[in-house]
């Protein structure tokens, strides 16, 4: 079971360092600040640059800490969070990414749940460092609230800006 932890949280993070360089950098065939600012701007976050770049911090933040291992429950909490923002825009197409679908997001941000839920295993910083009360039931819950509501500000002002454009365009 800790190595199959340890692989679940190295692929995850990977797959989340991979987007945020995307938007931070460019890399990986991504826009950059600019352009991924661009893109949220269309889906009511603004600023989009700043929007952009506090996802990409985020993404790196949620990343370290669950490939590490380090404050497991800190860093699922960022990656739920991020990503029930990063589904919204998509998820009028519904769930399944080839339908333009926000299927990505809500299987990263489940995989942030399991991993509160389980902690990070054996090989990790938490185990190391004598942090495993960071993995009681009281804390995966925690984690899980945290995300939820640290969603609830950027979501509420992207409504609240799609909802004056389109008064305007009225």
């Amino acid at each position: 079971m800790n190595t199959g932890l340890l692989l679940l949280r190295v692929l995850l993070a990977a797959l989340l360092l991979g987007h945020a360089t995307q938007k931070l950098f460019g890399w990986f065939r991504g826009a950059g600040p600019t352009g991924t600012g661009a893109t949220f701007e269309r889906w009511g976050f603004r600023p989009g640059r700043q929007m952009a770049i506090t996802a990409g911090v985020s993404e790196v933040i949620g990343a370290g800490s669950v490939a590490l291992g380090l404050l497991t429950p800190g860093g699922c909490a960022v990656i739920i969070g991020t990503m029930l923002v990063a589904a919204a825009p998509n998820s009028v197409n519904g769930l399944w990414a080839p339908l333009g679908g926000c299927e990505v997001p809500v299987v990263y941000a489940g995989l942030g749940v399991v991993l509160a839920f389980t902690g990070p295993g054996r090989f990790s910083l938490d185990s190391a460092l004598g942090l495993d009360s960071l993995h009681a039931l009281g804390w995966s819950l925690a984690a899980v609230a945290v995300g939820c509501v640290a969603a609830v500000a950027p979501l509420l002002r992207r409504r609240a800006v799609l909802r004056s454009a389109e008064g305007a365009s009225l």
